[in-house]
């Protein structure tokens, strides 16, 4: 098995930013491309970003494109997700997610692992 913490969020202004991580434990021998998902009320889940184990091959969703960063440190078995210039409809439910392969991908169910959550919360 493997476990997901997500942490960092938080209630920003808009324009600001906000890091997110996503601690990896367990069984992180069994995962390789990791991604960001997102969840606002009433809406369903949505692909926000991607990247594949070596960190070198990434994906964003048009929507944050230009605004947020994903990157990994694979020591600390840690993702990230670097947000900028924030705005009220990045508000959301952020979740990270493993998948056992190593090429990225935007579909949620190719997922197999995810993490609890953190709310994001941008206020105009």
């Amino acid at each position: 098995q493997v476990q997901l913490i997500e942490s960092g969020g938080g209630l920003v202004q808009a324009g600001g930013s906000l890091r997110l991580s996503c601690a990896a434990s367990g069984r992180t021998s069994s995962t390789s491309a990791m991604g960001w998902f997102r969840q606002a009320p009433g809406k369903e889940r949505q692909f926000v970003s991607t990247i594949n184990r070596s960190g070198v091959d990434t994906y964003y969703a048009d929507s944050v494109k230009g605004r947020f960063a994903i990157s990994r440190d694979n020591a600390k078995n840690t993702v990230y997700l670097q947000m900028d210039r924030l705005t009220p409809e990045d508000t959301a439910v952020y979740y990270c997610a493993a998948r056992a392969y190593s090429t990225i991908s935007t579909y949620s169910y190719e997922y197999s692992y995810w993490g609890q959550g953190t709310q994001v919360t941008v206020s105009s």
